[in-house]
C-alpha cells in the first residue's frame, strides 16, 4: 500500500477520501460514533494541509436509508456541506467551489446498482471529481465495489491511517507472542472454518464458541436442539483431533419461555443454545489470565436476541488482563461500547468480515487495488 503521506502536498488538491460511515442510527441521529472517531485523523491531516476533500460512503439502515443523519453530525464540529445526488454538472461546480480544508459528503453509494456491481463507467464518475484517492474505509476493503477496487485503477490510489493501523496492528497476530490465545464466537461457520484452520498453526489454543461451536457439538454426537447449525461438511472430525481447539463446557438454553443452564450432554430436543455458561466462563477466564496475547472475534451469544451476558462478561475480563488484545466484529464492538471499555484493548477493528478475511489472508482486494500501479 501506499501511504497517505506519500502524496506529499495536497493544498489545493481534491481528493476523494473513502470512509465508511454506515453507523448505527436511533431516531435518524447518529447512536454509535466509533467509526467516525477512527478516521478522524485522517481527515483532519487532509484538512491541516489543505486538501479538498469530497467523501464517499454508504450506509445499510433500511429505516433511514441516506448519510444525511451523519452530515449533521459531521456539520457540529467540521465545514461540510452534503450532495444527494451524484456526478453531474451541479456536483462538479460544488466540488470546484471548495476552499482548502473543506469538504463536501456524497449521498449513500449504494443507492447507485454500479457500486457492488463494481461498474467502470460509475468509478470513473466519481474519479472525475478528484485528483486522487484515499482509502481509509478498511471495514468494507473486502468487497470488490467501485469504491473500494474501480477508483484507484483510475487515479492514484493512498491509504488512510485508518487503514494503515488496521493492516499494522492486524498483522501482529501472524507473529504474536505466546501464550496466544484465540476466541471465535458468532456464526457463519463457512467462512470462518479456514480462520481456525489456519489459527491451529499459529496460536496456542483455539475457542470456538457461538453459534459455531453447534456444529462440533454435532459431529461429537450431541444433540443441540433446535440450535442453529451451518450446513455443509467442514470435516471436523479432523479438526476435534486438534487439542488445541477448546469448546464451551455449558450452555445457556431456551425451551419455549424458560431459560436454563445445561452441560452440553444434557441439551434436549426442544433446546436452543443461546450463549455461554458460568463454567465455560471460568474456563476461558483461566486461559485469559495465562495468555500474552489474545485475538478475538465474535459474540459467545447470540446478541441480537439479548443473550448478551457471556460476550459482555468476556470483555469484562480480557479489558482486566495484563495480554495484549485485538478484537473487532460489529457484536464484539457493540458489547465494548455498551461497557465503554474501548481504551482498555491494545487495538480495536472497525471491521468485521474485513477483518476475518486479513486474518485469513494477509490482504484484501482494497490494499491489493492500492498498490502502485
Amino acid at each position: 500500500m501506499r501511504p497517505i503521506k506519500d502524496i506529499g502536498s495536497v493544498r489545493g488538491k481534491k481528493v476523494l477520501l473513502r470512509l465508511d460511515l454506515n453507523v448505527p442510527l436511533r431516531n435518524e441521529e447518529v447512536a454509535d460514533d466509533f467509526r467516525i472517531k477512527k478516521s478522524i485523523p485522517t481527515i483532519q491531516w487532509l484538512r491541516e494541509g489543505g486538501a479538498k476533500i469530497i467523501i464517499i460512503s454508504h450506509c445499510e439502515n433500511k429505516d433511514t436509508p441516506t448519510l444525511r443523519p451523519v452530515f449533521k453530525y459531521l456539520a457540529q464540529t467540521l465545514p461540510i456541506s452534503f450532495i444527494e445526488t451524484y456526478v453531474d454538472e451541479k456536483t462538479h461546480e460544488a466540488v470546484d467551489a471548495l476552499q482548502d480544508g473543506e469538504m463536501i459528503l456524497l449521498e449513500n453509494l449504494r443507492q447507485y446498482d454500479g457500486e457492488k456491481q463494481n461498474d467502470r463507467a460509475f468509478a470513473s464518475m466519481l474519479a472525475s471529481l478528484a485528483h486522487v484517492y484515499v482509502n481509509d474505509a478498511f471495514s468494507v476493503s473486502h468487497r470488490e465495489h467501485a469504491s473500494i477496487v474501480g477508483i484507484p485503477n483510475i487515479i492514484p490510489g493512498y491509504a488512510g491511517f485508518l487503514l494503515q493501523r488496521e493492516v499494522e496492528n492486524l498483522s501482529k497476530s501472524f507473529n504474536a507472542p505466546h501464550p496466544f490465545l484465540f476466541i471465535l464466537g458468532g456464526a457463519k461457520f463457512d467462512t470462518k472454518i479456514p480462520l481456525i484452520k489456519k489459527f491451529l498453526t499459529i496460536a496456542d489454543t483455539v475457542f470456538v464458541g457461538g453459534a459455531l461451536a453447534n456444529n462440533f457439538f454435532k459431529e461429537q454426537g450431541y444433540n443441540v436442539g433446535r440450535s442453529l447449525v451451518s450446513d455443509g461438511d467442514f470435516s471436523l472430525n479432523e479438526l476435534l483431533k486438534d487439542k488445541k481447539i477448546i469448546l464451551p463446557i455449558d450452555v445457556v438454553v431456551r425451551r419455549g419461555e424458560k431459560i436454563d443452564i445445561k452441560n452440553i450432554a444434557s441439551v434436549g430436543d426442544e433446546d436452543m443454545i443461546l450463549d455461554a455458561g458460568p463454567e465455560t466462563l471460568e474456563m476461558l477466564n483461566q486461559g485469559i489470565s495465562s495468555a500474552q496475547y489474545i485475538l478475538w472475534n465474535g459474540p459467545l451469544g447470540n446478541f441480537e436476541v439479548g443473550f448478551k451476558e457471556g460476550t459482555l462478561l468476556l470483555a469484562q475480563k480480557i479489558a482486566q488482563s495484563s495480554a495484549q488484545s485485538v478484537l473487532g466484529g460489529a457484536d464484539t464492538l457493540a458489547a465494548i461500547s455498551e461497557l465503554q471499555l474501548e481504551e482498555k484493548f491494545t487495538f480495536v477493528s472497525s471491521g468485521g468480515g474485513a477483518m476475518l478475511d486479513f486474518l485469513s489472508s494477509g490482504t484484501l482486494p482494497g490494499i491489493e487495488a492500492l498498490h502502485e500501479k
